[in-house]
């Protein structure tokens, strides 16, 4: 069965940097676009933060982290990366890897990334 793994989240003080990384199994990974989602607190929806196509040669973000975020991928590991760079207080939230196998959405459990002082 399709399983996407988050990991590499944490507490991280304004202008810093981390690396998400995502382990996706159960499906021919290199054939598959993957995206990064965030679900922010209470009351803000799920919202679209990274796309990455299967061969890895497009992609695109939401306007507020272009410039600061980079997707990546390796498709020989199944792995998809999410470097973020110069973190604002309001890129905290619980970010999830996403994939949309045999038109369903699958989602991992989320790594949550707070970013404070």
């Amino acid at each position: 069965q399709v399983q996407l793994v988050e990991s590499g989240g944490g507490l991280v003080q304004p202008g810093g940097s981390l690396r998400l990384s995502c382990a996706a199994s159960g499906f021919a990974f290199s054939n598959y676009a993957m995206y990064w989602y965030r679900q922010g607190p209470p009351g803000k929806g799920r919202e679209f933060v990274a796309f990455i196509a299967s061969e890895g040669g497009a992609t695109n973000y939401r306007d507020s982290v272009k410039g600061r975020f980079t997707i990546s991928r390796d498709n020989g590991k199944n792995m998809v990366y999410l470097q973020m760079n110069s973190l604002l207080p309001e890129d905290t939230a619980v970010y999830l890897c996403n994939v949309v196998y045999r038109l369903n959405p699958y989602w991992g459990r989320g790594t949550q990334v707070t970013v404070s002082s």
